[in-house]
């Protein structure tokens, strides 16, 4: 997939915002990508999906999972376009858990799928509970990469567009001292 192409479906969906937002990682920006935009059209998700799934097609991976709850569709996606089955990760007081009778086998191939990487948190934290079942996680991808730093999973990370966009620490973020309010937009947030 190329980058003009998901641009202009991430346009599309009006998936791509700006205003102050505190992101699920604590760091505040000037603009936001919700991704959930984009994920309620199946054209535009599939062509994502496909574009994940043609990269790892070669991996032998048995099972594709997702985050809860941005990773969730787009995981199902890339299954459905290897062919293989879909679980997700969720969070139970606090803690990222499979629920819902899901399970890995020891030595099985996955790959996480994630919507949007910031800081990596979640997808971090889903390797370690798929590590505690012996699953061997080949690696990781998403939608959007926006961590500026190439993050360090323990396997392969790809996704399919790099945005540089700044983030702030609350103390020095120039929108907080503009007093523009604050938005808390996807999974962990209100919207």
């Amino acid at each position: 997939m190329k980058d003009e192409k998901l641009l202009q479906d991430l346009r599309e969906s009006d998936a791509l915002l700006s205003g102050h937002f505190l992101l699920s990682s604590g760091l505040h920006s000037g603009q936001y990508i919700q991704c959930a935009k984009l994920l309620q059209y199946p054209e535009r998700t599939a062509r994502a999906a496909n574009a994940i799934a043609r990269h790892f097609v070669k991996k032998e991976i048995r099972c594709v999972v997702g985050p809860a709850l941005g990773g969730i569709v787009i995981a199902y996606k890339v299954a459905e376009a290897l062919g293989i089955r879909s679980i997700f990760g969720e969070r139970q007081d606090q803690q990222m858990c499979l629920r819902r009778g899901f399970t890995v086998d020891k030595g099985e191939k996955v790959i996480v799928v994630e919507d949007v990487i910031t800081t990596g948190k979640s997808v971090r934290e889903l390797i370690d509970v798929l590590n505690s079942y012996g699953a061997d996680v080949v690696g990781v991808a998403s939608i959007i990469d926006r961590s500026k730093n190439a993050i360090d999973f323990g396997c392969e990370f790809f996704s399919l567009m790099a945005l540089d966009i700044a983030t702030y620490h609350e103390n020095e973020c120039p929108l907080c001292a503009e007093k523009i309010p604050v938005v808390k937009p996807g999974s962990r947030g209100i919207s």
